[in-house]
């Protein structure tokens, strides 16, 4: 949408429907995106800085915020520096503060919990990185979170390791419950380690993980009931998935809607509450023609939705639920404009068009905080 552009209220009454995920009640169907922000101190404590980032898109009026990614355990999990984490109770106590402060401003908040595997780029517990197999995942190291140069071969990791991963996503997960969270979402998209196992020409493992589709999902399969046992039947549970990836934009899975129609069948076999979709586009077919991803997933998965990619114009993310696509949608870049999107939305106020000066050099706050200083006084 254009800066000054005025969306008009009438259309997008769909998006401010009450809405419920498992246990968890909603006052409307927008969620903040999770978005990498790099501002936790050294030990992987969120802050007070994260409270009133994290709070103002509660005042804004998002029903849902799920967090950034955060990482699980003092092995191999971690992928950025002062990524926060919930691998001990510092970390968990600290995030207590956080979701205080969301449920105070009005808000619900789902814990993102990640490992990432092959595309760690900072890890203070370990000095190498670990994957399906040693494949060097493709592109460059991302600048904006403090990577430099070609990601490292991994090492292809070891069942021992495996395990290692599994309970650390299961004890995260309690953690982010004790927090106070509202539910946590399984991080099983975008390149990282989850995704890593899914994908062909990364996984070229020949055991129980590797070879078809259902091994490759083995181990989402397995991260999703430890979670399941650890918070019990009644937390709020979702799983992220996409094909694209931060390091590969344009892949795709190969046998198209053959391969979307297992994985997403697979999924709706699950304990989850919830699937929760990402494209570069959300509306655009999935595939050379056909459905849209999200659309896929509630066609297979017969599970709410929640669709993310480009969905900033209130039209469009009206559209995607009104056509019974999605039953949520996701924002990233345009929470980061508007924090108080959705109340903008609802007062027919002007949409601003992202600036990307938020996020460079570095996509920490801090960078944010100086960039919109500077801007109000130019």
């Amino acid at each position: 949408m254009n800066a000054n552009t005025t969306p008009d209220t009438h259309q997008h009454h769909c998006l401010f429907q009450p809405f419920s995920i498992g246990r968890m009640a909603l006052k409307n169907r927008l969620t903040v995106a999770p978005m990498t922000r790099i501002s936790a101190c050294d030990e992987g404590c969120a802050t007070e800085q994260m409270a009133a980032y994290y709070s103002a898109f509660a005042k804004g009026g998002f029903g849902l915020i799920i967090s950034e990614g955060i990482y699980t355990d003092k092995a191999y999990s971690q992928g950025y520096w002062n990524q926060p984490g919930l691998s001990d109770q510092h970390q968990r106590d600290a995030w207590a503060k956080v979701v205080d402060a969301v449920h105070q401003g009005g808000g619900r908040m789902v814990a993102q919990l990640m490992h990432a595997g092959a595309l760690s780029q900072g890890n203070p517990y370990r000095s190498d990185t670990l994957g399906p197999s040693a494949v060097r995942p493709k592109g460059q190291q991302m600048t904006f979170y403090r990577g430099k140069g070609e990601y490292p071969i991994p090492r292809e990791i070891l069942d021992s390791e495996i395990a290692e991963a599994i309970n650390g996503f299961a004890a995260a997960a309690l953690r982010a419950k004790q927090a106070g969270f509202d539910g946590v979402e399984i991080h099983g998209a975008n390149g990282y380690l989850l995704d890593q196992f899914l994908s062909e020409g990364i996984n070229l493992r020949n055991d129980r993980y590797g070879g078809d589709i259902a091994r490759r999902l083995r181990l989402i399969v397995e991260v999703v009931q430890a979670v399941r046992t650890a918070v019990g039947p009644e937390f709020t549970l979702g799983l992220r998935i996409s094909q694209g990836k931060v390091n590969d934009f344009t892949h795709k899975w190969r046998n198209a809607e053959t391969d979307a129609a297992l994985i997403f069948s697979t999924l709706a076999k699950l304990p989850i509450d919830y699937v929760h979709t990402t494209e570069f586009e959300a509306w655009q077919s999935a595939f050379e023609n056909g459905p849209s991803l999200a659309a896929l997933a509630r066609q297979y998965a017969d599970l709410p939705v929640i669709a993310n990619g480009s969905l900033h114009d209130p039209a469009r993310a009206a559209n995607l639920i009104a056509s019974s696509q999605a039953d949520a949608i996701s924002l990233g870049r345009g929470a980061l404009t508007h924090a108080d999107w959705p109340a903008r939305v609802l007062r027919g106020l002007a949409l601003n068009n992202f600036d990307p000066g938020i996020l460079s050099p570095i996509a920490d706050l801090a960078n944010e905080d100086r960039h919109r200083l500077e801007h109000a006084h130019a």
